[in-house]
């Protein structure tokens, strides 16, 4: 609830406007990677909430573990979020069954390997495995990436409802993905390319030039998940990670299918 809206009745909560739960979520999402601890003020101006709200909700968050609070008086993520969250079947039960697999991908490869699930319109970033010479990348487990703008990403949106995909295409820019995807049609191309191939292969320069190669991860036969290799850009046989790639997600593929008493995907 903002500062101009519903005043508040005597013992509590507002008659109208954003839930409690609404504003405590608002509050916890405003920590990102560049924004691990936060100051009070901090959290209020970052999460839209008045100040002595914010007050409120971080009490009651520490309260039940969601919230910490460091020495210095900033506060960062309850160690209670990382137990609960460790219980979600698509973010560490998925990271579970692939993991052995990954393992064996990066000692293969040595580059970044990255396991995501799309979230809404975004994708999110469950595991991601790297080398230390391996080319630096700004993803990070728990990061949210734009669906047009990565080969993890493009995997996603290739398979997502054909609603999700229409609303990216709709609002995809020039300079906001892959390299080689100047305007929306492209999109929409490249995207029914992905469906067609099993796999994309996309290209960016920013901040360093590199290559990520990426599959369809299916529990039967939807499509949960999207595993990729990112690799620097060598030319054009850096897609050469293809087959690995591909193989290693039909191998969890199958994994996730046995537990579920699915239909074990063929290929």
């Amino acid at each position: 609830m903002s500062e101009g809206g519903p005043r508040r009745r005597g013992g509590g909560r507002p008659p109208e406007g954003q839930p409690v739960i609404d504003r405590a979520f608002a509050l916890l999402a405003s920590f990102d990677g560049d924004h691990r601890a936060q100051t009070l003020a901090e959290l209020a101006r970052r999460s839209g909430t008045p100040r002595s709200s914010a007050l409120r909700l971080a009490r009651s968050l520490m309260g039940v573990g969601a919230l910490e609070r460091l020495a210095d008086g900033r506060y960062v993520v309850g160690l209670r979020l990382l137990e609960t969250a460790s219980l979600a079947p698509r973010g560490h039960g998925l990271r579970a069954v692939a993991m052995p697999y990954m393992e064996d991908l990066f000692h293969v490869t040595r580059r970044h390997v990255l396991l995501a699930v799309r979230d809404e319109g975004e994708a999110l970033l469950v595991e991601r495995l790297s080398a230390r010479d391996a080319t630096p990348v700004r993803y990070r487990v728990g990061g949210r990436l734009p669906l047009a703008s990565t080969g993890v990403g493009l995997v996603l949106l290739a398979f997502a409802p054909g609603a999700v995909q229409e609303e990216a295409v709709a609002a995809y820019a020039p300079g906001h993905g892959d390299d080689d995807i100047r305007t929306p049609d492209d999109l929409r191309r490249v995207l029914a390319e992905v469906r067609r191939g099993e796999h994309a292969v996309g290209r960016q320069n920013r901040p360093w030039r590199v290559t990520t190669v990426a599959a369809p991860v299916r529990d039967g036969a939807e499509v949960v998940a999207a595993l990729s290799v990112v690799a620097p850009d060598t030319g054009p046989g850096a897609p050469g990670y293809g087959p690995a790639v591909r193989a290693t997600a039909r191998a969890i593929s199958r994994r996730l299918a046995e537990d579920s008493g699915r239909a074990v995907p063929q290929g």
